[in-house]
C-alpha cells in the first residue's frame, strides 16, 4: 500500500524549528543549497531524518519530497530510523582492521548484543562500522558522535560503551567534549557550540599524518624510500647520468630470464 502523507510537526515543534531553518536558508544565495544543514537540523529534533522532517525541508525549500528523500537516503550521516543517544562507530578499514578494528567491532557486537547499525534496548548506544575515520596514525580508532577515541583495544572499547551506558563522563582523545547525538546534529547544522571550552578544544593529526606535509614544505630530509629500477640512475643522481654497469641501449627485458643479477630483487615496499 502507498504511504499516507507524512504528518506535520506539532505546532510547538514547528514554532521552534522554523526560525532556525529560515536562518540556515538565509546563508545561501540558492535556497536549495541549504538542504544538507536543514537535514541535520531536523535530525537534531528527532535523532533521525523522519518523513515528517523531510516534508518540512521540502516545504521550506520548495522542493518535492522525492528530491529531499534522494539526498537524505544518499548520505550515511543521516539516520533513517531512530537510534541511540551515542553513535559508536568502529573503523574497520584496512589499517584499523589490521591493528585490531575487526576484533573491537566483534567484541562490541557480542558485549552489546546488537549487530551493525543496531541499538541497545536502553536506547543509549547505536553501533556501526565505519569505513575510514581519516586517523590512520591513531589506529585503531573508535568515534562517538564523531569525536575521536584513538588507539583503542577491545578492553578500552568495552569500558567506553559501559561508561556511556552508565552515564559516566568520558573524554575524547582529542577534539571537543562529548555531547549527545542530537546536540551533535545541531552543531553540524551550523549553529555554534555554546558549551564552555568546547570551541577551544581541538586535536590535530599525528606525526605520521603530517610527514608528507613536512616533506612537501622542505622541513624534513627527503630519504630514498624506493629502490631505483635496474638501469636507472639513483634518485639523488642527475637524470642524465648513466649507470656504470648497465648499457643504456639494452632493454631491461632483453636479458635471459635465468641470467644472474648483480642486484638482488627489491622486496615489496622497499
Amino acid at each position: 500500500m502507498p504511504q499516507l502523507p507524512a504528518p506535520a510537526y506539532p505546532d510547538e515543534v514547528r514554532a521552534r524549528l522554523e526560525p532556525d531553518a529560515r536562518e540556515i536558508i538565509a546563508r545561501y544565495p540558492d535556497s536549495r543549497s541549504a538542504l544538507l544543514p536543514l537535514l541535520h537540523l531536523v535530525q537534531s529534533e528527532e535523532g533521525y531524518v523522519s518523513r515528517t522532517g523531510m516534508a518540512f525541508c521540502a516545504e521550506l525549500l520548495e522542493l518535492t519530497t522525492a528530491e529531499v528523500t534522494a539526498v537524505a537516503t544518499f548520505y550515511s550521516m543521516y539516520r533513517r530510523e531512530p537510534g541511540g543517544e551515542y553513535q559508536v562507530g568502529v573503523c574497520t578499514n584496512t589499517l584499523c582492521a589490521v591493528l585490531g578494528g575487526d576484533a573491537i567491532f566483534d567484541e562490541l557486537k557480542r558485549h552489546l548484543g546488537v549487530g551493525n547499525s543496531g541499538t541497545t534496548p536502553d536506547g543509549k548506544i547505536t553501533l556501526e562500522h565505519i569505513e575510514c575515520n581519516a586517523a590512520c596514525d591513531f589506529a585503531p580508532v573508535v568515534m562517538v558522535n564523531w569525536e575521536f577515541f584513538d588507539n583503542q583495544t577491545p578492553d578500552t572499547a568495552l569500558r567506553l560503551v559501559d561508561d556511556l551506558r552508565e552515564g559516566r563522563t568520558v573524554e575524547p582523545t582529542r577534539g571537543a567534549p562529548l555531547c549527545t547525538y542530537k546536540e551533535t546534529a545541531r552543531i553540524l547544522a551550523g549553529f555554534p557550540d555554546e558549551r564552555p571550552g568546547a570551541v577551544a578544544a581541538t586535536g590535530g593529526a599525528g606525526p605520521a599524518s603530517l610527514a608528507g606535509l613536512r616533506l612537501a614544505k622542505g622541513e624534513a630530509p627527503q630519504h630514498v624510500v624506493v629502490r631505483p629500477r635496474d638501469g636507472e640512475p639513483p634518485q639523488d643522481a642527475p637524470r642524465d647520468a648513466a649507470p656504470q654497469d648497465a648499457p643504456r641501449d639494452v632493454p631491461r627485458d632483453a636479458a635471459p630470464q635465468d641470467a644472474p643479477r648483480d642486484v638482488p630483487e627489491a622486496e615489496e615496499g622497499e
